[in-house]
């Protein structure tokens, strides 16, 4: 996928759910993967033109693995001229060693999230980026139905009550397959996830699942994500379009 055609539907999620306002301070949530590199990558370009200023400030939660080596984002942002912290945290001692979690990934990704939100407050931000992208919104759906007998995903944005975030999602319209695209046409340098159950997760069943199911009736991806937009899910705004002005979800921590 080339750059103007993710900074087309990037733009296209902003514009139609309200994601960036003037002067906002955008945090950016760095792991070193495809995704949130592409995210940072696009966020930077749609700087140039677009009709609202804002800033950018990448993070990267370490998770306290001691065998990542963050230079090359560090490399990454200063290339962009974004600044960019690492925040240390103990998230892998407390999640395997002291409480052994059987699901890990539940447990991480709070505390995960709680670090960044710390993080991204103390240095101004009003907003936070995430780079969860089209087949996230997908995947997140059907483990909801499967595993929680319910209909839900995350919504393109959503305000956090106690820290008086937001929280975007620019790339909720960007295939995964464009995102694996884009960093091998602009060589992205992506760094390996440290996390032992990598791979090993509900999230990869499903994605597996769905992959299954859209080569034996193709367009079911493109059904499901139009389930999404169109099925009332709570906290899911209305576009612009359709609703002017439509507020984010407000959400308690």
């Amino acid at each position: 996928m080339k750059l103007q055609r993710l900074l087309s539907l990037v733009r296209k999620a902003c514009d139609d759910y309200l994601l960036i306002e003037e002067n906002d301070k955008i945090a950016v949530g760095i792991s070193g993967g495809k995704d949130s590199l592409t995210l940072l990558y696009a966020l930077h370009e749609l700087q140039r033109f677009y009709p609202k200023n804002f800033e950018l400030h990448a993070f990267t939660v370490d998770l306290g693995f001691g065998i990542q080596d963050f230079e090359a984002i560090r490399a990454f942002c200063d290339g962009f001229s974004v600044p960019y912290t690492v925040i240390p945290t103990d998230i892998s001692k407390i999640v395997f060693e002291t409480r052994r979690e059987s699901n890990p990934c539940s447990l991480c990704a709070k505390m995960r999230k709680g670090a960044l939100n710390l993080e991204a407050k103390a240095a101004g931000c009003n907003k936070i980026a995430y780079a969860h992208h089209r087949d996230d919104i997908i995947e997140t759906m059907l483990l909801s139905l499967i595993y929680e007998g319910r209909f839900y995903t995350f919504s393109p944005k959503t305000f956090l009550d106690r820290m008086e975030l937001t929280v975007i999602r620019p790339m909720m319209y960007v295939a995964e397959a464009d995102v694996i695209g884009f960093k091998n046409k602009y060589a992205l340098l992506v760094c390996k996830n440290p996390c032992p159950v990598d791979g090993k997760t509900k999230r990869e069943y499903v994605k597996g699942l769905i992959r299954t199911l859209n080569m034996e009736t193709p367009g079911v991806k493109d059904r499901f994500f139009h389930a999404v937009v169109s099925g009332n899910i709570p906290g899911w705004p209305l576009p612009v379009s359709e609703k002017p002005g439509e507020n984010p979800v407000k959400e308690v921590e």
